[in-house]
């Protein structure tokens, strides 16, 4: 009988340990609105790895949720374009990203269709990113003078578990 209740308290414990590890390490996040067509429709949910950027800054091509400066309260998900000390300028449909010493365009393989209007962005802050959507033409994102401080960011989109015929690993590109 002791054994049965050390056995119980045992289960309880390790499943309360990965109830928490879990809650430390991966969030679900559901998809509202289209800022990010074709890449996720409206209601799709993905699981977001929240501990990846302890191990290595976020990169170019990343698709992140964060708090967004002018409403902390909420979450966006949106594509890191810039790096912290770039700029971006987008001429005729093209996203170029202006570096100390170099300028190239970005090959976007994953948008819904290029930017309709030019853009020319100021230099990305220290430990801060420049966001776009995928539906270039319909997304609240770094165009309207912010950026998305490090320390606002969830996670990265890793995962998505609905609905099942969109299962699979989240699209981050790797971009130059």
């Amino acid at each position: 009988m002791r054994n049965f209740f050390r056995d119980i308290i045992g289960t309880i414990l390790l499943a309360v340990a990965i109830f928490f590890l879990l809650q430390f390490t991966i969030q679900s996040f559901i998809i509202v609105g289209g800022s990010m067509e074709p890449t996720f429709e409206e209601g799709q949910r993905l699981v977001i790895n929240k501990v990846v950027y302890n191990f290595h800054e976020p990169e170019r091509g990343d698709i992140i949720v964060f708090h967004p400066p002018q409403n902390k309260g909420t979450e966006y998900i949106k594509r890191i374009i810039a790096l912290p000390g770039e700029s971006v300028e987008i001429k005729e449909g093209i996203v170029y990203i202006h570096t100390k010493d170099n300028a190239f365009p970005l090959d976007e393989p994953y948008i819904k269709e290029p930017p309709r209007r030019n853009f020319q962005g100021k230099t990305v802050p220290p430990d801060e990113y420049f966001v776009l959507g995928d539906n270039r033409n319909n997304s609240n994102d770094s165009r309207n003078d912010w950026t998305v401080e490090s320390d606002e960011i969830i996670g990265k989109a890793w995962i998505s578990i609905w609905p099942p015929n969109e299962w699979g690993l989240a699209p981050n590109y790797s971009l130059p």
